[in-house]
């Protein structure tokens, strides 16, 4: 940014400042020197202003200063970067995710990073989020999460464009997905880790729905139906409800029969389910998918299980009435998995096997 010409008084009156600086510099040598010379190593440079204008870039090496007269702004040349924080968003077909990202840059003009934005830093990150945020608004949640690395490219050019005139390049962004808080509106969801602990979590109740929903729950699209070989007697009229079956027979029953060896083979983890009961107690299932076609029973495996769900069985049955979010549940600690979460994924599989 060149700087408007002068006239010959202020000319004049720059260079009569100037050399009784140089004056001031020559009398009180060597003890100026210590406060009028700088080193600026090599991936650096500094910018002085002499009377309040700006020259031209000063080093690497040893920079003298006129006492009184300069001042200066170091300026970093090196790749630096920053993270754009989670932030909630919604895509275009109603999903809303949280989403983050991290960007590297560096300063190719140290002039125009000085003279053109006060917080270069927070400018750089407010325009990154400014084009993360109108780029995803115009994605569904499938092109997201399919094409991260084409948007990512897409967002780097878009944020070159106004940060290039602040002498500042973008390097890298990387975009990140942190969760999906909903899935989308217009289009039906494949299946994920809500709906497995959805079905798992219904396993465990068995027929402890009947109580929670006042009746016999009806069969949904992720929901499985179990279904009696017997035709259990005609209720009477005043009778109180059947005591809940077992856990464990519930459990049994429902996973055994789909277990097998091709699973064990795709799965190859072993589960621990922890469902804390009102009276405080816990009630402990296994899922091993290790070895041979599979266990699952009552209690802790053998060995030590690679993923540990817990709930309380308040949050279980608000999770299967649809009260309550599995994710959202997980997020605000109510469900808590241990171990490793790509682990928990899994779990997919295991939902493709009951279907």
């Amino acid at each position: 940014m060149p700087d408007a010409p002068q006239s010959w008084p202020s000319c004049l009156c720059h260079g009569l400042i100037s050399f009784l600086g140089f004056l001031l510099l020559l009398v009180t040598f060597p003890i100026s020197g210590w406060f009028a010379l700088k080193i600026v190593p090599t991936y650096e440079r500094m910018i002085v202003f002499r009377l309040g204008r700006i020259r031209t870039p000063q080093g690497p090496g040893m920079v003298l200063l006129l006492p009184f007269i300069d001042s200066f702004q170091r300026v970093d040349l090196r790749t630096r970067a920053f993270n754009v924080p989670p932030c909630k968003l919604a895509s275009k077909d109603g999903a809303v995710l949280s989403v983050g990202a991290d960007v590297q840059f560096r300063i190719w003009d140290p002039v125009l990073s000085v003279m053109t934005v006060k917080d270069l830093n927070a400018a750089t990150r407010m325009t990154a989020q400014n084009a993360m945020t109108k780029a995803l608004l115009k994605r569904p949640l499938r092109e997201i999460q399919m094409e991260k690395l084409k948007i990512s490219d897409q967002l780097l050019l878009e944020i070159n464009d106004v940060t290039r005139s602040w002498g500042l390049e973008v390097d890298r962004v990387e975009l990140a997905v942190e969760a999906v808080l909903q899935p989308p509106q217009d289009s039906p969801t494949g299946p994920n880790l809500d709906s497995t602990l959805q079905q798992l979590a219904l396993h465990f109740l068995g027929g402890s729905m009947n109580s929670v929903a006042g009746g016999a729950p009806s069969p949904g699209p992720d929901t499985v139906e179990m279904v009696s070989e017997v035709e259990p007697p005609a209720p009477q009229v005043g009778a109180r409800p059947s005591p809940k079956q077992p856990l464990a027979e519930g459990l049994l029953t429902a996973l055994q029969p789909f277990l097998s060896e091709a699973l064990v083979n795709q799965v190859g983890a072993c589960y621990q389910f922890n469902v804390v009961l009102p009276s405080g107690t816990q009630s402990a299932y296994f899922l091993d998918l290790t070895t041979g076609q599979g266990r699952v029973g009552h209690g802790v495996p053998d060995g030590i299980p690679d993923v540990v769900v817990e709930m309380a069985e308040a949050d279980l049955r608000a999770l299967l009435c649809r009260e309550l979010r599995p994710l959202g549940a997980y997020m605000s600690g109510r469900l808590k998995v241990k171990g490793d979460l790509a682990v928990a994924m899994k779990l997919e599989a295991v939902l493709r096997a009951l279907k």
